[in-house]
């Protein structure tokens, strides 16, 4: 069997900063699944990355950008076309609040 990476106690520690109720097979399977996941971010340790780039985030990487255009005004007749009841342009609703 690999080695534990997390602990049970380290399962409460996260569980307890979080305000999750656990009970105690649910800690033991989050055990093994973050032991998993440490188990993969270790391999992607050694992976070996000299020679490649960073990867830039989209607005860094100089490619063109589309204006902010309106292209759709709304219709106000359209959207009120399904409306029940209407009282100057809007929909009418129910009054909820006394």
């Amino acid at each position: 069997m690999a080695e534990k990476k997390i602990t049970l106690e380290q399962v409460r520690h996260v569980a307890r900063l979080a305000r999750i109720d656990l009970y105690p097979d649910d800690e033991e399977r989050l055990r093994t699944d973050m032991d998993q996941i440490l188990s993969y971010v270790d391999k992607l340790g050694e992976l070996d990355v000299n020679g490649i780039e960073p990867t830039v985030q989209v607005g860094e990487s100089g490619a063109p950008m589309r204006s902010d255009e309106v292209t759709n005004s709304p219709n106000a007749e359209a959207m009120l076309a399904n409306a029940p009841v209407r009282h100057r342009g809007y929909f009418k609703v129910p009054k909820i609040i006394e």
